[in-house]
């Protein structure tokens, strides 16, 4: 046992040493320019970093096209106004950076994150109106989608519910997705304090609002299954309108499916029959586990995957006139 055991950590590691290495090898895109990743750097005087003032869209690549690029180009806009931060950039320059990112790294299939900030200023809280932002892509590679897709992930989410409660849309704007991810990572943070002796942190925090009634995960979309209908808590609330999200409901009302947005208990989602997650890089993610009680994914769990995979397919690798 001990030789195995031995033999597996040295596996890990080295696989742990080929990641960094990678990493190293990636070129960012910074401010107009191609860089190698170790030189990819940005001024500790910027706002994004002293203040978390500042824009970013996680997005996935399928065959080199970006899927739902306007809605994602729509989605930063918005950012940028409920932030006030006019960067003056056309939605043609922030493409060509994504296009020049995924060519310079050879990769087809993956995740990009645009990001912009309000660049530097002066160490004041209150922003100029004038801006130089400051502009960052990255991209890693990612398993192909579609039809024929990989799963980026192992197996299906253990979740647990934390105390940390979602930010009220009344503080910042739910729909803003912004560089300050304080508010998830304390939920993150209760994972790993939470964790049961042995037993793995949790792959995901569900979040409730100051109501306390369901909201979201820390960077996920909550959809579950009771007798046949699909649920999922109404942005009307205090929830991030994934596209990812949107997407799923599209493709439910084309089934056929009775859907429901709403306000619901922690108890009502544990005891669904089905339950998944959605964001842009798990596409749907089926919930093993909610607070230590099974759920699985289901039939229409299933149902809705597949028809994410067919509009990848369509979309991306097909017919491209639907992106």
């Amino acid at each position: 046992m001990a030789d195995r055991d031995g033999e597996a950590t040295g596996e890990g590691e080295r696989e742990h040493e080929h990641e960094q290495e990678r990493e190293r090898e990636r070129v960012y895109h910074v401010d107009g320019d191609l860089v190698p990743a170790d030189e990819a750097t940005v001024s500790v005087d910027d706002r994004g970093f002293r203040y978390g003032d500042g824009a970013f869209e996680t997005m996935r690549a399928y065959g080199g096209t970006i899927f739902e690029w306007d809605a994602h180009l729509a989605r930063l806009e918005r950012t940028c106004d409920a932030l006030a931060l006019e960067h003056g950039l056309a939605a043609d320059d922030l493409r060509g950076r994504i296009d020049e990112t995924l060519e310079a790294n050879g990769l087809a299939d993956a995740s990009v994150r645009l990001s912009i900030t309000r660049g530097v200023q002066p160490g004041k809280l209150t922003p100029r109106p004038e801006v130089d932002p400051t502009v960052v892509v990255y991209a890693s590679p990612q398993p192909r989608g579609g039809l024929e897709s990989e799963s980026v992930w192992d197996e299906p989410a253990t979740v647990r519910t934390v105390e940390t409660r979602v930010i009220p849309d009344a503080s910042i704007p739910a729909a803003a997705k912004t560089h300050n991810y304080l508010n998830g990572i304390l939920a993150r943070a209760e994972l790993r304090s939470e964790r049961d002796g042995d037993a793995g942190v949790a792959d995901e925090a569900l979040v409730r609002d100051l109501e306390g009634y369901v909201a979201e995960g820390t960077t996920s979309t909550l959809f579950f299954v009771c007798d046949g209908v699909l649920h999922t808590p109404s942005t009307e609330r205090d929830v991030l309108p994934g596209i990812t999200r949107r997407i799923v409901l599209e493709r439910a009302a084309e089934e056929g499916l009775a859907v429901r947005e709403g306000a619901y208990e922690v108890d009502t989602v544990r005891d669904a029959d089905e339950a998944f997650l959605t964001n842009r890089t798990w596409e749907l993610r089926p919930i093993a586990t909610l607070d230590g009680r099974d759920i699985g994914g289901g039939p229409i769990t299933d149902l809705l995957s597949r028809r994410y995979d067919e509009r990848v397919e369509r979309a991306c690798y097909g017919d491209s006139s639907e992106n």
